[in-house]
């Protein structure tokens, strides 16, 4: 199992314990869902997060 589908697992079973909430326990599933993949991707290499915050070349 890769890290990517760890991080998102571990998202969705920390979304999964808010489950009983309703529609707005459905969103945090789904946030953190999206973290977690998003996490995942980052320890696996497949995500750069030098990417998303060097800064801007000003002219």
């Amino acid at each position: 199992m890769s890290t990517a589908t760890v991080g998102l697992l571990a998202g969705m079973a920390l979304g999964f314990a808010a489950y009983f909430g309703g529609f707005w326990a459905f969103l945090l599933v789904a946030a953190l869902g999206a973290v977690g993949l998003v996490i995942g991707r980052i320890l696996q290499g497949d995500l750069d997060v030098s990417d998303f915050v060097r800064p801007r070349d000003r002219r």
